[in-house]
């Protein structure tokens, strides 16, 4: 008899500790990381004209995590970190989820807790209207651009061709997606490697569709999730709860279209 109420307080003990841990993250205030340039994922609402929202920041993950939360009844702000410091960040506690187009690769799934997707993206080379290049063959000798530290750059270097045959065998690199489309714009890069709905939403907003091309191949086709630390896989699981009914009740297709004016087919 001892021995089964030695066994059934184990089992309460361990189950108060992993309930405590999931409470732990949801009672205090949860800090999201992102990239305050990244639109349509995250941005600051000074880069949109005749905007008119109270809010700091807007964008598709904006919005999608304003939704899980307040269903969650979870307090949160946004805190805009260096992109290339984001595991970092979350590692160390200064951030508590990363949620900025955050693309699912083993590396991440390893050394994080991942949510369920919730859409997925193409990662695609964009080139100058008026340029010579079709294909990625065409890149030989070229300079190309990107974000350090992102599933952009890592869809590049991992390609079969490309670090092969790109100017200094790898892209020039910079902390943000503005950086990386002036080097293009300004002709310091010959093409940049960017995820197809970044680019997409950001040539529709600046009017500049006819400007540039996306070459027909993409590189990589990667799901996007919302990362959170290993250690807090209960909460985790309560937020993939609360996300997948946002997912499934439509209100998430709704916040697609309104970023992307088309509709969600994944």
């Amino acid at each position: 008899m001892k021995e089964v109420l030695k066994k059934v307080w184990i089992v309460l003990a361990v189950s108060c500790i992993v309930l405590m841990n999931a409470m732990e993250v949801s009672a205090k205030e949860l800090i999201i990381g992102f990239d305050d340039t990244f639109a349509p994922f995250g941005f600051k609402t000074d880069l949109l004209d005749n905007y008119e929202r109270d809010e700091e920041f807007t964008g598709l993950d904006v919005e999608l995590a304003r939704e899980v939360f307040s269903r969650m009844k979870v307090d949160y702000r946004f805190q805009t970190i260096d992109w290339a410091m984001k595991e970092t960040e979350l590692e160390t506690g200064q951030i508590d989820a990363i949620w900025n187009g955050y693309a699912i690769t083993p590396e991440r799934e390893e050394k994080l807790a991942l949510s369920i997707p919730y859409m997925s993206s193409k990662q695609m080379i964009v080139v100058k209207a008026d340029s010579d290049i079709q294909t990625k063959e065409d890149l030989d000798g070229k300079v190309i651009a990107t974000q350090a530290e992102s599933s952009s750059y890592d869809a590049l270097m991992q390609d079969d061709t490309l670090p092969n045959i790109i100017d200094g065998g790898a892209p020039v690199t910079y902390s943000t997606f503005m950086e990386v489309f002036s080097d293009l714009d300004t002709n310091r890069a010959d093409g940049i490697v960017v995820a197809n709905t970044m680019i997409l939403y950001y040539l529709a907003q600046t009017g500049k569709t006819k400007e540039y091309r996306l070459l027909d191949e993409d590189l990589a086709r990667e799901d996007v999730a919302v990362g959170f630390r290993k250690d807090e896989q209960e909460f985790v699981d309560e937020f993939n709860k609360t996300l997948q009914e946002v997912l499934d009740d439509g209100t998430f297709d709704k916040i697609y279209e309104k970023w992307f004016g088309v509709q969600n087919n994944d």
